[in-house]
C-alpha cells in the first residue's frame, strides 16, 4: 500500500489540492449567497450583476430588454420583447464555473505570478463568455423557442465547459510545473 501511495504521489497531491480547494470556495460562496443583501442588490449581487449586464448586452444589438426581480424565487426575470424568455438564477452568474477552473489550476499550479494571471485572465475570459452565452442562449429561445431543451441543456453548457477544459488543457502543457516534472 505504501508503495502506491510513493508511486501515485503527485496523483493524490492533485486529487487532495483540487478537492480541498473546491470545497473551500464552494463552502465560502455558499455562505457569500446566504448573508448577501437580498434588498439591495436582488438576488445577490454577482447574478443582479449578470442580469443588468445581459439586459445592456441585448439592448446593444437592438432587442427591448429589461430584467426585473422574480416575484416568487430568487432569480431575475428576462424580458425581450416584452415576451418573457427566461430567468437568471444563482446558476448563471458563472461563479460555480470559475470556482471549478480555478481549483483546477492551483491543483495544477505552476510559477506564483503565472499561476495568478492565467486565473485572473481565466476567469475573466469565463465571465465574459458566460454573458455572451445567457445573451445568445436568449436569443435563440426568443427566435426559435421550440429549440429551448436542446440550448439551454446541451448546446450552451458545451460552450462554457468546453472553453474551461481548452483552458486547462493549454494550463497544463503550456505552464504547469508538472508538465516540466514529466518532461
Amino acid at each position: 500500500m505504501k508503495s502506491l501511495f510513493i508511486k501515485y504521489k503527485s496523483v493524490i497531491k492533485f486529487i487532495l489540492t483540487f478537492l480541498f480547494v473546491y470545497i473551500l470556495c464552494s463552502v465560502l460562496y455558499k455562505f457569500y449567497l446566504q448573508f448577501s443583501d437580498g434588498s439591495k442588490f436582488y438576488p445577490d449581487y454577482m447574478t443582479n450583476l449578470v442580469s443588468k449586464q445581459s439586459e445592456a448586452l441585448l439592448n446593444t444589438f437592438g432587442y427591448e430588454t429589461r430584467v426585473t426581480p422574480h416575484p416568487n424565487e430568487p432569480s431575475m426575470k428576462l424580458i425581450v420583447n416584452e415576451t418573457y424568455l427566461a430567468r437568471i438564477i444563482e446558476g448563471c452568474n458563472s461563479i460555480s464555473v470559475i470556482i471549478l477552473f480555478f481549483s483546477f489550476i492551483i491543483a495544477f499550479s505552476g510559477k506564483l505570478k503565472t499561476t495568478l494571471f492565467y486565473i485572473l485572465s481565466g476567469s475573466v475570459l469565463i465571465y465574459a463568455v458566460n454573458l455572451l452565452r445567457i445573451v445568445f442562449l436568449s436569443l435563440g429561445l426568443y427566435h426559435y423557442p421550440e429549440k429551448s431543451e436542446v440550448l439551454h441543456n446541451v448546446i450552451f453548457p458545451a460552450i462554457i465547459y468546453g472553453m474551461v477544459f481548452l483552458l486547462w488543457v493549454f494550463w497544463v502543457n503550456r505552464f504547469s510545473k508538472w508538465n516540466k516534472k514529466d518532461a
